[in-house]
């Protein structure tokens, strides 16, 4: 179940980087992430910050290390794969996002904060929960893509899907593409390769 700490609500739009309200949004989320208990991680969503459970379920864990496993070889040379929380953040759209699993750029995120940089990734994966499922759909597609983030994979567990979103631009994604489990579904530039999905179960 998420808690949520609000700020006024606002719609997706690029905002200054010195917006006053994702700031003072910052500043609250690391005030709250000093005090979260192990096994919970701290968003900034839709003008909000979201508390929510980190530690995942025994069948996410399976499916997030052969994500990973199978993922791993193609990585782009100088960033990492991992499922660590960490928190990403998008000032242009006063959001912050710890994503489930994240490639990201070592060089870019070797810094003193725990805002590491959006524009670090090349890939997120995202493994809906029912208190995530409506971000990791709908919020978190919209600013990954209109931030240019080369690939969103939405490992959707309600649903048993999986989206591999791709061709990001000022509009979002341009692509997408949907598999049931049990599929295999190809992972675009620049990772190219497939990811296959016989042995996942929700």
């Amino acid at each position: 179940m998420a808690t949520m700490v609000e700020t006024p609500p606002r719609t997706i739009s690029r905002t200054s980087e010195s917006d006053e309200g994702y700031e003072e949004l910052c500043r609250v989320l690391e005030k709250i992430d000093a005090g979260l208990p192990d096994g919970y991680k701290a968003e900034i969503i839709r003008g909000r910050v979201v508390v929510s459970p980190w530690w995942p379920k025994g069948a996410y864990l399976r499916m997030m290390r052969g994500f990973m496993r199978q993922l791993r070889p193609h990585v782009p040379d100088g960033h990492e794969i991992d499922s660590a929380p960490c928190l990403f953040s998008f000032p242009g759209f006063a959001r912050s996002f710890g994503p489930d699993i994240h490639v990201s750029d070592e060089a870019l995120t070797d810094i003193d904060s725990i805002h590491l940089p959006g524009e670090a990734l090349s890939l997120v994966g995202e493994f809906t929960s029912r208190s995530t499922a409506d971000f990791d759909r709908r919020d978190k597609v919209e600013v990954y893509g209109r931030a240019g983030v080369p690939v969103y994979v939405l490992v959707d567990m309600l649903e048993t899907t999986v989206t591999v979103y791709s061709s990001p631009s000022d509009r979002g994604y341009g692509t997408h593409t949907q598999v049931k489990f049990g599929d295999k579904v190809r992972i675009p530039a620049p990772f190219d390769c497939e990811l296959d999905t016989s042995d996942w179960q929700a």
